[in-house]
């Protein structure tokens, strides 16, 4: 039986799977371990990083399942869904660290001995250029994305970076299909930033100077 038929019959046993099309594109478009489905009225058709190719098979099941309960809205676990989890919580171990950059490297450093005792592995550290996400964190690549918006205001730079680099802490919580990545605790030790709260309205200011920028309203 095919990889994404297995996984719709051990998630929906209860449903039909002649009612359905399924179709799993591997491409190099996507970021590591990236992966999305496409849905047109029976047809789903999931498209999955080429990297996917050499990872069990059962944690692709646990991938695929996961997007179906998008599609479907519907909530469930199963032990697939369980490996899938855990394998993205440990990539990061696997993953070489060899992209950085030197002034997001001091960000970094400053953060971790000040936030973590200087005991937070590093990640890849890399810039990107929109003003619409200022910090994003890879778990696929481990890298730790940072606007260059940031780069004239040090000080928003570090919050943003210990945003990020929480998400690398505290990865994510995931139960019956739906992942929490800002649990409770996340948001207190967020809190826990010199001057966090007046980091926020930074952001918010520089999300105001966006929307001028952009036209919204």
């Amino acid at each position: 039986m095919k990889l994404a038929e297995q996984a719709f019959n051990e998630l929906f046993p209860e449903k039909n799977l002649e009612e359905y099309q399924f179709e799993i594109k591997y491409t190099g478009r996507f970021k590591p371990y990236n992966a999305n489905v496409r849905c047109r009225r029976n047809s789903l058709q999931f498209n999955l990083s080429k990297k996917w190719r050499t990872i069990s098979k059962d944690i692709q099941i646990g991938l695929i399942q996961g997007l179906m309960l998008r599609v479907f809205k519907e909530k469930n676990n199963t032990i697939n869904m369980d490996l899938y989890n855990y394998f993205m919580k440990n990539l990061h171990i696997s993953v070489q660290k060899t992209n950085t950059d030197p002034t997001l490297e001091k960000s970094f450093d400053r953060t971790n001995e000040k936030y973590f005792f200087g005991l937070l592995e590093k990640q890849n550290l890399a810039w990107h250029n929109s003003i619409r996400r200022l910090g994003s964190y890879e778990y696929g690549s481990d890298t730790i994305s940072i606007s260059r918006v940031l780069l004239e205001d040090s000080g928003l730079m570090d919050y943003v970076v210990y945003h990020e680099m929480l998400h690398k802490k505290f990865k994510f919580n995931s139960s019956n299909g739906r992942t929490c990545h800002h649990t409770r605790e996340f948001k207190e030790m967020e809190r826990k930033f010199e001057n966090s709260m007046e980091m926020e309205q930074r952001i918010k200011g520089i999300g105001r100077k966006r929307n001028r920028l952009f036209g919204f309203f």
